[in-house]
């Protein structure tokens, strides 16, 4: 029995609420159970030094924990001293965002995808990955609107799920009690159908192929059911 009642291929509950800040191009607030994401996306027309006169544009992401997202207060982070979790997170984001990207059809620019854990209980990487492309995909349908772009850059929607093994039996969706306590753990991010990066570790013991193509199972099940969330956010 999972700590939380759920059946192993079942989810926590899943909300997305948009438009939750004001001065923002793209934001919403993305609940999964009791882990809460606030992610906003933000456009400059600069892309960075290494970018100029490619005529491709750029998504990129930051990614922070509050001080009380957690059991007990963490420190705030400034940037010149993040952790090495948080550079590592925050790249995840940003190359999981740009792979359903047509950086041509963006144009010269770019857009930065801020992703601001205000409660944690496990999947917060994730719960980024697919808040961050409601967020992006909103600012997105502003640049359209305003003609700053002709066609939508965004080929499919990207949304990313944990699965692992847990007291011996693989499930989706790891909240933090399970998370804590795998024995395998793992983060699947994917575009409508395709992969774009798997992170898999035997915490506690190794696992099988035949476990791990379990896991993909689950994944591609979290993934269908977060899509259209995603979708149904962004109407």
């Amino acid at each position: 029995m999972r700590p939380s009642g759920r059946e192993i291929d079942i989810m926590r509950d899943v909300s997305i609420e948009v438009g939750v800040t004001r001065h923002a191009e793209g934001s919403c607030l993305i609940k999964c159970g009791d882990t809460h994401v606030l992610c906003t996306a933000s456009v400059d027309e600069k892309v960075p030094s290494f970018m100029k006169g490619s005529g491709l544009g750029w998504v990129t992401a930051e990614y922070g924990m509050l001080p009380r997202a957690t059991h007990t207060r963490m420190r705030r982070e400034a940037k010149t001293s993040q952790s090495g979790r948080t550079q590592e997170i925050q790249r995840l984001i940003g190359r999981s965002l740009r792979a359903g990207v047509d950086r041509v059809a963006m144009g010269e620019r770019q857009i930065v995808v801020d992703c601001d854990v205000i409660q944690a209980d496990g999947g917060t990487r994730c719960a980024s990955i697919t808040g961050g492309w409601v967020a992006l995909k909103l600012a997105v349908n502003q640049l359209m609107k305003a003609g700053t772009i002709i066609s939508d850059p965004l080929v499919d929607p990207v949304a990313a799920v944990s699965c692992g093994i847990y007291a011996g039996q693989p499930v989706l969706d790891l909240d933090y009690p399970e998370d804590s306590e795998a024995g395998v753990d793992g983060n699947f991010i994917m575009t409508a159908g395709k992969l774009v990066e798997v992170q898999m570790s035997a915490e506690g013991s190794v696992f099988s192929r035949e476990q791990m193509n379990t896991l993909l199972d689950l994944a591609e099940k979290g993934i269908k059911e977060l899509n259209a969330v995603q979708l149904a956010a962004v109407g």
